[in-house]
């Protein structure tokens, strides 16, 4: 086994509803802890599923030609510059696979999607982790963090954990920075939820900056989650190269064809934007008033400060909602009314003030 594995923990998902049903004695449990659509996805989507259940015991088509004609319709691409993965997961995998080398180095923030910095370690890459301020990342630290042996420069936009944003005119300063061997990689998972009106349209970018890859997925907004299907937009000369570290068969029939079909209906990612706004503007408000620190989000969920995270984490999974605690915080996914009505009852009822921010 390679020693740098041994540095590494696999992957643990949380506990099932069910095992905190009999472990903590509640009758009904509420996850908000991974970012999910609480509002399902499109109805349509059940029809081109069941359909496509025929082709199950045939291989998918590699290149997803039907997704792949869609989405570069949707964003406004050449088919050539599209590379599909089984989630951002994969295609995180892939681009450090193909990128990354021992001497090699990435420049993230040290509070960022952890996928980045794992990849990273497998492949014997040095991570080079710049603080976060304020819960925004400093993009003039990491362009000076920046050598001759830097392969890739991973941005969460909006970021998670935090919920924040890089501007347009932040971005675009920091990308006139960096030399042309960088990879610069925006991670987009949350771009159907931003508000913003400052909010960098990056897509377009791609044609001047052929070191800039855009990813963007159909878990979230969309609401595939259990399908595993993401994208990633580049120079179609990178994309070709990044093509070779991909796996022949990497995403299933029917998370193409639903993601296909997700597509067809912005109406509901419309619907699932609106309510989460609403979520996200009635947390703001409560928490304004409870006096608990915060960073206002541009994603489907929240960050709240929190002195002891797991205490908290603890009191929330006693109540029956899980909810993911962090290294100075709780992220609370955005749920139905109700469900966002309950966090702060807890919050109110159930937390020792001294626990918060």
């Amino acid at each position: 086994m390679k020693e740098r594995i041994l540095q590494l923990q696999p992957y643990k998902p949380g506990k099932l509803p069910e095992q905190i049903k009999r472990e903590y004695n509640v009758d009904n449990v509420i996850k908000l802890a991974s970012n999910e659509n609480s509002f399902g996805c499109s109805p349509t989507i059940a029809q081109a599923v069941n359909k496509a259940l025929k082709e199950v015991s045939t291989y998918p088509d590699g290149h997803a030609e039907l997704l792949r004609k869609k989405v570069a319709e949707h964003v406004n691409v050449k088919e050539t510059e599209l590379l599909f993965g089984a989630g951002l997961d994969e295609v995180i995998q892939i681009l450090s696979r193909v990128l990354l080398c021992e001497g090699s180095n990435i420049v993230t923030a040290d509070q960022t999607f952890v996928q980045y910095k794992h990849h990273a370690v497998i492949e014997g890459a040095e991570i080079r982790e710049v603080p976060l301020i304020n819960g925004h990342f400093n993009l003039d630290e990491m362009a000076s963090t920046i050598d001759n042996e830097t392969k890739i420069v991973w941005i969460c936009n909006p970021n998670n954990p935090t919920g924040t944003y890089v501007s347009e005119k932040e971005l675009m300063n920091f990308l006139q920075k960096i030399p042309r061997h960088v990879t610069v990689v925006l991670d987009e998972a949350y771009y159907e939820y931003v508000m913003a009106e400052d909010y960098p349209q990056t897509i377009p970018f791609i044609k001047d900056y052929k070191n800039l890859i855009v990813l963007r997925t159909f878990s979230k907004a969309y609401g595939l989650a259990s399908l595993r299907i993401g994208y990633a937009v580049g120079n179609e000369n990178l994309i070709e190269k990044l093509n070779i570290g991909r796996l022949p068969f990497n995403t299933s029939t029917l998370a193409q064809v639903a993601a296909a079909a997700a597509l067809e209906d912005q109406d509901f990612i419309k619907y699932t934007v609106e309510e989460t706004r609403k979520g996200i503007l009635f947390f703001e408000q409560e928490l304004n008033t409870l006096g608990i620190s915060y960073y206002p989000s541009q994603t489907n969920f929240i960050f709240i400060h929190a002195k002891n995270p797991e205490a908290v984490f603890t009191k929330f999974i006693e109540k029956g909602y899980i909810v993911r605690p962090m290294a100075n915080g709780i992220r609370i996914s955005i749920g139905t009314m109700e469900q966002n009505q309950g966090v702060i009852n807890i919050l109110k009822d159930n937390i020792d003030k001294s626990l918060l921010l």
